[in-house]
């Protein structure tokens, strides 16, 4: 018999072995990963296919950032119409001059594409606060206390001047419908560190919620565990906490234990539908909230100085203050992302300051300012705000120019406005780019909102060109196809 080449082994080469028995370690290893990812059904696993039956995985659990964060919550303060810039934060003397004279600037809202208009000078002084020196209108008296820890950013723009693709873009990432809101994408990129609350929390205006609804907290293609979930605006804010008369906590856990039973049945052989996996996970959640929500919404826990710090005791600040005291013990309480709106509605409910700026802005801005500042000081008073992030602004700012004649109120503007971020990792006490001498257009390191969303998720520890979620063959990604930088320029 012949003797086989040296450095063979069953009559094969050494290359030939590792290339033949590789693809079947491979395929080990790849089975492995596609039973996690609930590739595979569950009848298929338990019967000896790629791994053993498991149970339901939790898609909210908490995940480690895959960088150092800075932040470990958000809550999102949109002021829904979108607040004047030179109003409120973004200084321009020289419109107090111009004041009711008709000048060459062009404009776009919903009015169109303008060349020239009457200028609208500013309704309200500007002082100097702070050791940064910021200039802030009388609109926010309390929020100017508090720039020492806030970093402004007056060079934002948009894709689009009208509210509701806008509203979309902000809070998306996408003039579009049907993209997962940045909530979802943090909760996916992250999880939850209370599994007994919703990850996303979404808080709307007593007068109603902003255009375009649930697509602004939706999960888009994601399955619809990761969408955002909204309290009340009045009442209690979340409803149906309490056992039905007669039942005990015992009997109520038995009921979803075999609700549990019926409900994984079904779902085997339909692992491709995620509104079904998410309302089964809803049952199991909604036994946690009844246990543990009612304590983190009970607002009468909180002493009465902090309830008059929030303004709950002033009919004017009453429901922005709950909100915004109901986002500091939902954030104490491990709540990964929540977003609270300041109106709601159409035209003067909201921001939206067509026919009077000042009229709107003093109205808004009285109900939302004192809240908004003690939110900010009470966090740090806690040691809290070094990782709660805090976002203030609208989905555009507004012209500098009168859209009707003898009314002194404001288009949208899309070409420049200002938002502003404190807490979580960000420099306070500092301003980064420009609008030009009016305010209508941003023409120093301008930004755009896939900036601020780069931003957001870089402080959550995550890489926001690298977090995608693969749909309709494609990595889809919160910031685009283009990658988008973070605004180094204010990060701590």
């Amino acid at each position: 018999m012949k003797k086989p080449p040296a450095n063979q082994f069953c009559h094969r080469t050494r290359r030939q072995f590792l290339h033949e028995t590789g693809g079947g370690f491979g395929a080990v290893a790849l089975a492995g990963l596609l039973a996690k990812d609930g590739f595979f059904p569950a009848d298929v696993l338990a019967s000896g296919g790629a791994g053993k039956e498991s149970s339901y995985e939790n898609p909210l659990a908490p995940k480690a950032p895959p960088r150092v964060a800075k932040a470990k919550n958000v809550i999102f303060l949109f002021m829904y119409g979108g607040p004047s810039q030179v109003d409120t934060f973004d200084y321009k003397p020289e419109l107090y001059k111009l004041d009711d004279k008709t000048i060459q600037v062009k404009t776009f809202g919903r009015g169109g594409h303008k060349n020239e208009g009457v200028i609208v000078g500013p309704k309200w002084k500007f002082k100097q606060y702070g050791e940064c020196g910021k200039w802030v209108s009388d609109v926010f008296p309390h929020q100017a206390q508090c720039v020492d820890d806030i970093a402004f950013i007056h060079s934002m723009t948009a894709d689009s001047p009208i509210h509701g693709s806008a509203m979309v873009m902000m809070n998306s990432g996408n003039i579009l419908s049907g993209n997962p809101s940045i909530g979802s994408w943090i909760n996916y990129g992250l999880g939850s560190v209370n599994e007994n609350l919703p990850g996303f929390l979404v808080m709307l205006d007593p007068t109603g919620g902003p255009i375009g609804g649930s697509r602004n907290w939706s999960s888009g293609y994601m399955p619809a565990t990761y969408q955002g979930t909204v309290l009340q605006s009045k009442g209690p804010p979340i409803l149906d906490l309490s056992l039905p008369a007669g039942t005990t906590p015992a009997m109520q856990r038995r009921l979803l234990d075999q609700l549990k039973m019926y409900n994984e049945q079904h779902q085997r052989g339909r692992t491709d539908n995620s509104n079904l996996a998410a309302r089964i996970n809803s049952y199991e959640l909604a036994y946690k909230m009844q246990q543990h929500a009612p304590e983190a919404v009970d607002l009468a826990q909180e002493t009465a100085a902090t309830h008059a710090m929030y303004g709950l005791n002033n009919p004017q600040t009453q429901d922005f203050g709950r909100k915004c005291l109901l986002a500091r013990r939902l954030v104490e309480r491990g709540v990964r992302f929540v977003q609270l709106y300041s109106g709601g509605a159409h035209n003067n409910d909201n921001w939206d300051a067509h026919e009077d700026v000042y009229a709107n802005h003093s109205y808004h801005g009285a109900r939302t300012d004192q809240p908004v500042a003690a939110l900010i000081q009470d966090l740090k008073q806690r040691g809290m705000l070094d990782e709660t992030l805090i976002i203030w602004g609208g989905e555009f700012g507004r012209q500098p120019t009168a859209e009707f004649k003898r009314q002194p109120g404001r288009d949208h503007n899309a070409y420049g406005f200002t938002m502003y971020m404190a807490g979580g990792g960000v420099k306070g006490g500092t301003s980064y780019g420009k609008t030009d001498e009016l305010g209508a257009a941003a023409v120093e390191g301008k930004l755009h909102v896939r900036n601020l969303h780069a931003t957001i998720l870089h402080l959550m520890g995550l890489d926001p060109n690298h977090l995608t979620y693969f749909h309709d063959g494609l990595d889809k990604k919160l910031v685009g196809v283009e990658e988008a930088e973070p605004i180094h320029e204010i990060l701590a």
